[in-house]
């Protein structure tokens, strides 16, 4: 299970800041090619992750909540390139892959 309250945390830091703080240190917030979507890399509880803004364009459920206005971020773990869980407006929502 995941620390919501960390991921909740890192979500607002990465769509209001520059940088990410979390006990595992400090990561700086950069932008992906063209969309320019905000992204960053974290550790938590020992392990990497990264936290990638939401595109708006993509026909997905959370496409649309972006396009809405909704400030939406998905979390994805980097040794099993699966994304583990969403924030939607600050709420997480976990993923379990099998």
């Amino acid at each position: 299970m995941l620390d919501h309250a960390l991921f909740q945390s890192v979500a607002e830091q990465l769509l209001s800041g520059t940088q990410i703080v979390t006990d595992g240190g400090t990561s700086r917030v950069t932008r992906t090619g063209s969309l320019r979507l905000r992204t960053a890399r974290f550790l938590a509880h020992g392990r990497q992750y990264q936290a990638i803004e939401q595109n708006a364009h993509k026909p997905s459920h959370w496409g649309k909540l972006a396009r809405a206005g909704h400030k939406v971020v998905q979390f994805r773990d980097l040794s099993s390139q699966k994304y583990v869980a969403v924030s939607v407006d600050g709420q997480i929502r976990e993923y379990f892959n099998d």
